[in-house]
């Protein structure tokens, strides 16, 4: 298909409702010219159109600048759908489903840490348990593992990971309401047991990095940021756990859509109605797999403080925020004039709440929700902060750089040896549960972070706040 692609202004592009029969909204890319012109015969293009054939969406099928290709919906895909006629869809949460990050902030300067990092990173690669099939730091079984599920970080801190404090700097104060370990396979729950806090494989990491510049003086102050000082910023999601729960879905609504007749373009877009009984029970079970994630995450960072305070004695390591980047949540949103309750999918893309909206957490009511956006391996990550101009996409930005390269592609044109070495001539230490993720998450596998945060911020969705350098890296 020939897309035609409307410029609406320099970070916005319009793909027009006319483009396929069948959509019910126009899609919104929020893209200049380098990045429309990385994706412009990418297939990520057609998911944003079949996206916007899906009953119930409202407004348009956006798609953030570090979009790219995913199952069903792209990755950067956001889509809001009306409480009444709306649908929910495991494609647009994705696989590992409350996949997310976490940013650790101390006063320690790069200096000080310097001189112990070798053995810091090593005393954290044998702490904190990493790669395909690792196992986490504590078996939960039966109905343990339900309490989890029902609990989240609020679980983990009860027992003994983490402090009190840290759940109102996590989202949803580290708890989705609504969550039902009844409706989480025995199969889904088997594969989850064993991992709670491990950091997994892919592009899921633990890093250590330093503030290299300050952008918002104010903001960053609030956050307590300061140019030079050490960060932990740890990014990993709901495990097997997570995967399973998708995959028993995906095989659950491919059935309803037939029996319920819901035209969809793409089988990867099968959906349920949000008030029937198939829909209800995958959010039920997406908010657990969300919940085992919060949980993982706070242990995982217990686990990071307990390290660094063998190191570092008496140097705290602070929570600044942890946030979700797949999850689909039932929000309440002012949109073309009026009051509503949205199912808001964000599938690789992070929610950024304004100052005064009413679901930030006290601490965070005068300043706006701190959005924590990873880079790729070797190149920077950002903090920012949620903006009134993200009420145009239900109140999301990017969540990442976003790929440029397939896994397999980067495996073909990059040694994972070769990148080691690269990083380790920057200055940045590796180590890795598999070298072969190496060369999948090389940077050159990725869009340029720095670009792809220039443009939600030019679009009114995000404020740049401070922007972190990678000084060593842990890889699943």
């Amino acid at each position: 298909m020939d897309i035609q692609i409307q410029r609406k202004d320099p970070v916005r592009c319009l793909i027009p409702k006319t483009t396929m029969e069948g959509m019910r909204v126009p899609g919104l890319l929020y893209a200049d010219g380098k990045i429309l012109s990385e994706v412009r015969d990418d297939p990520v293009l057609q998911q944003v159109i079949n996206v916007a054939c899906l009953p119930g969406i409202t407004g348009f099928s956006f798609a953030m600048p570090d979009m790219h290709w995913g199952y069903g919906f792209p990755i950067g895909g956001v889509a809001a759908f009306s409480s009444e006629g709306g649908v929910v869809s495991p494609g647009g949460v994705g696989y590992d489903i409350s996949c997310g990050v976490r940013l650790h902030i101390s006063r320690l300067a790069e200096e000080a840490v310097r001189p112990v990092l070798p053995s810091l990173l090593d005393a954290l690669f044998v702490a904190i348990p990493c790669g395909v099939g690792s196992e986490g730091l504590t078996m939960q079984k039966g109905s343990r593992l339900d309490a989890v599920l029902e609990g989240g970080a609020g679980w983990a801190v009860r027992n003994g990971f983490g402090e009190k404090s840290d759940l109102e700097r996590i989202e949803h104060a580290g708890c989705l309401e609504g969550a039902d370990p009844v409706e989480v396979s025995g199969r889904a729950k088997e594969r989850g047991q064993g991992q709670l806090g491990s950091l997994g494989s892919g592009n899921h990491f633990l890093e250590i990095q330093r503030v290299e510049e300050i952008f918002d003086r104010s903001l960053a102050s609030s956050f307590g940021l300061e140019a030079g000082r050490v960060t932990v910023m740890i990014h990993c999601g709901s495990r097997g756990l997570g995967h399973q729960v998708c995959d028993d879905f995906l095989r659950t609504l491919s059935r309803s859509v037939t029996r319920l007749g819901i035209r969809i373009p793409d089988r990867q877009l099968v959906c349920a109605p949000l008030d029937s009984a198939e829909g209800k029970a995958y959010l039920g079970a997406m908010q657990a797999a969300a919940n085992f994630a919060m949980a993982n995450r706070q242990a995982i960072g217990s686990r990071v403080r307990e390290v660094f305070s063998r190191f570092f004695p008496g140097e705290p390591l602070h929570l600044l925020y942890d946030v979700s980047h797949n999850l689909a949540l039932v929000e309440k949103h002012f949109y073309d004039g009026k009051e509503g309750l949205f199912c808001v999918h964000r599938k690789g893309a992070t929610r950024a709440l304004p100052p005064g909206h009413p679901s930030l957490p006290p601490v965070y009511s005068k300043t706006g929700q701190p959005v924590i956006i990873p880079g790729s391996m070797g190149t920077a990550s950002y903090v920012l902060a949620g903006a009134a101009g993200a009420a145009e996409c239900f109140f999301s930005t990017c969540h990442g750089a976003g790929r440029v390269k397939s896994r397999s592609a980067a495996l073909k044109a990059l040694n994972a040896k070769e990148v080691s070495a690269s990083l380790e001539q920057k200055g940045i230490l590796v180590r890795a549960g598999d070298l072969r993720t190496l060369g999948e998450e090389a940077p050159e596998a990725y869009k340029d972070v720095d670009l792809v945060v220039d443009v939600v911020e030019r679009a009114g969705l995000s404020r740049k706040v401070a922007r972190l350098a990678p000084i060593a890296v842990i890889k699943g």
